[in-house]
């Protein structure tokens, strides 16, 4: 699933693709909003973290899971 976070000040977004679900990334994101010492942590596909202070986030943008599609489409 990709996950795009907007950080304050910053012209780029973070586009990160993460196994995590839909409602995981929502949780965090709603915890963050509570406490602005906290810290966004996003763990990716890879094992890489993304790590974003709650005060600078911007947006944060849930993509839907996506499931792999094998074969050809129909014609």
């Amino acid at each position: 699933m990709e996950v795009k976070v907007g950080v304050k000040g910053v012209a780029r977004e973070l586009v990160v693709e993460t196994d995590l679900t839909p409602d995981d990334v929502s949780y965090m994101v709603k915890a963050c909003a509570t406490d602005p010492a906290a810290l966004f942590d996003l763990t990716d596909s890879r094992g890489r973290r993304v790590l974003v202070p709650a005060d600078k986030l911007a947006y944060v943008e849930i993509g839907e899971q996506e499931t792999r599609r094998v074969g050809f489409g129909a014609m």
